[in-house]
């Protein structure tokens, strides 16, 4: 904002500023009960934050301790290890193979999250940046797909999978992904649909086909949008557990780390400080993702949906 100086010196009030005097703006101090109001405000608030992530974080706390704990303090009330049994994670390493099994998760959430990315972005482009008819319609139609359980789903898809002989193989976890996802395509279009449409009127006049405007100006202005449907996937392929129960459970080799922690536990059922261990192992590679792409998963988060 820029203020013209005043040639005859003349102070003008401006609302919940103060005075313009020229080109300088004097601020009026706020009145103490004004402040005292502000103060208390930011302490309700901050106290409800902090006894909110206390509620969260004690499990995990719990989750942490139980797993330095030796085998006999894990069964008692005692809250805090003494002492410190970090050998409880070798011993994971040693109950069961946690390389193969963490290969094999990483394999398939790597590989589905790249088929949905690679499926979704071309069909959101499609519905919220080409004019073309029965596209409303469509949309509907992709949104009816979310309103229907997996659990009905899930016969035939096995009849096909069974007939195709994937079964205790990696592909029903993988393939399907690359065929798109209803709740990713419609988080995409509502991103698509924030961008100016002059960015791709201007490219079209330029010359450039539909693909070229989706892949150099599109997708490089959706990055936050795609990096949330990316983690998104990532993380529910991840901590997917009926799937490879369904697909994998006759080939042990092939097993995802949920399959495996359901089995160690079931080893394992008096040993908590291992179970705990394992736990913690588990979750270590979505926590440290997590808190290297916080930053670009809120963004894309809290920008999709303003319009559409």
């Amino acid at each position: 904002m820029s203020f013209r100086p005043s040639t005859q010196g003349i102070d003008r009030p401006l609302k919940g500023i103060g005075t313009v005097t020229g080109w300088n703006v004097i601020q009026r101090p706020l009145p103490a009960a004004e402040k005292r109001r502000r103060f208390l405000s930011s302490v309700g608030i901050h106290s409800m934050l902090i006894v909110t992530s206390i509620m969260f974080l004690l499990p995990m706390v719990f989750v942490v301790t139980t797993a330095l704990m030796t085998d006999k303090q894990s069964l008692t009330r005692e809250i805090w290890p003494r002492p410190f049994q970090w050998g409880n994670f070798v011993a994971v390493f040693d109950r069961i193979d946690l390389w193969r099994f963490t290969f094999n998760t990483t394999t398939i959430a790597v590989l589905s999250t790249v088929g949905v990315v690679v499926s979704c972005v071309p069909v959101a482009y499609a519905l919220a940046r080409i004019s073309w008819r029965g596209r409303q319609a469509a949309f509907i139609l992709v949104l009816a797909t979310l309103m229907l359980p997996f659990q009905v789903t899930v016969i035939p898809l096995y009849v096909i999978f069974v007939r195709l002989h994937w079964i205790n193989t990696l592909l029903p976890l993988i393939v399907p992904s690359f065929f798109g996802d209803a709740f990713s395509i419609f988080l995409l279009r509502q991103f698509f649909l924030t961008i100016p449409d002059e960015l791709s009127d201007a490219a079209r006049v330029d010359g450039a086909s539909e693909w070229q405007i989706m892949t150099r100006v599109i997708v490089p202005l959706a990055k936050p949008a795609i990096a949330a449907v990316a983690l998104f996937n990532f993380l529910y392929n991840w901590n997917d557990f009926f799937g490879p129960l369904l697909y994998l459970i006759g080939n042990s080799k092939l097993w995802t780390l949920g399959l495996a922690l359901s089995e160690f536990r079931t080893m394992h059922h008096v040993e908590w400080n291992l179970t705990m261990a394992a736990s913690l192992l588990f979750m270590l590679p979505v926590i440290v993702l997590f808190f290297l792409a916080q930053r670009v998963f809120v963004e894309g988060v809290t920008l999709t949906g303003i319009k559409g």
